[in-house]
């Protein structure tokens, strides 16, 4: 039984509803599909997972995105309010010393090999040296659109632990963001002294986000209409992005400020951008080969393949 019977949704994720014409219709469908537990489809999913992704705030209110990995089955649910993750984000990882107990955290199980996501939103419980638990606060699913497939291609002997902090982008930094056609972020909002965060999945054709300078611009397309993300940086501009080098296991990890763009010529000039967000990069985290495993890229999704470039 699920017992959120009023909505889920905070005041910036309304706003953003209504700015899209939605508002009445995702009040109605906010409490039956946002849930207070894992259900049996989403208990019996995490345990598949080579991965996931976390979403965290440090001590100095910046979120940051990152991947958490293991054998299959590291994470797991030993009842329907608790997932547990026996593992820990890797060495000269920004989320790390932010994984505390008590603290808010969103999860993202992701399986780009099938394109199933599910999400979670919760609390750091028990936390020790082999990994930690989280309570659920709130679970849902997510659609697969904009997903790229990628199976599992291989796992590296060692992964690195080298971890290089900069307060801008450098060239190969550009570059890395230009080649991508994935990313994740990580944003959270402060309600009536209760944090609630978030990491979710974008995706788009090959160098959908725009980079000049320290600026990314990044397009908004048509999606399921939560507004979690677009709803967190609405009411709290900050962001952590994470974008992977799928095939070396390199990671970099982005933190800084968000605006909005919702409508203008700018977000005309991009084919399929329903809004447009920027990041103004404050922090870079380059992790060289800081994942063990590695990906082979098979297929575009086709709803990415029908949105524009710059």
């Amino acid at each position: 039984m699920n017992l959120i019977e009023h909505s889920p949704w905070h005041a910036g994720e309304r706003q953003m509803q209504a700015s899209a014409g939605a508002a009445e219709r995702m009040d109605m469908i906010g409490a039956k599909v946002i849930r207070d537990h894992l259900p049996e489809q989403h208990r019996g999913f995490y345990p598949l997972l080579p991965y996931l992704m976390l979403g965290v705030v440090d001590a100095h209110g910046m979120p940051w995105a990152t991947m958490i990995e293991g054998a299959p089955g590291f994470a797991h649910s030993p009842d329907p309010h608790t997932l547990q993750i026996d593992s820990l984000p890797g060495s000269g990882d920004p989320a790390r010393s932010a994984l505390q107990p008590g603290a808010a955290v969103g999860l993202l199980g992701i399986d780009l090999d099938t394109r199933r996501r599910n999400r979670l939103n919760g609390r750091v419980g028990a936390l020790d040296a082999e990994g930690f638990a989280v309570d659920v606060v709130q679970s849902f699913g997510n659609c697969p659109k904009y997903i790229q497939l990628r199976p599992v291609d291989g796992i590296a002997r060692q992964p690195g632990g080298v971890a290089e902090r900069s307060n801008r982008l450098d060239d190969a930094a550009r570059a890395m963001i230009r080649n991508a056609d994935t990313f994740f972020v990580a944003s959270y909002v402060d309600i009536d002294g209760e944090r609630s965060v978030d990491v979710s999945h974008r995706g788009g054709n090959r160098g959908f986000v725009r980079v000049e300078g320290d600026l990314l611009t990044i397009p908004d397309f048509a999606g399921n209409l939560f507004f979690n993300t677009l709803g967190n940086l609405h009411a709290n501009p900050v962001a952590g992005l994470l974008f992977i080098d799928f095939a070396s296991g390199d990671v970099m990890h982005l933190a800084g400020h968000t605006s909005l763009i919702l409508n203008g010529p700018e977000v005309a000039r991009f084919e399929g951008a329903q809004r447009l967000w920027t990041v103004t990069v404050e922090q870079v985290v380059r992790r060289p080969a800081a994942l063990a495993l590695r990906w082979r890229f098979a297929e575009f999704s086709p709803y990415s393949l029908a949105t524009g470039r710059w």
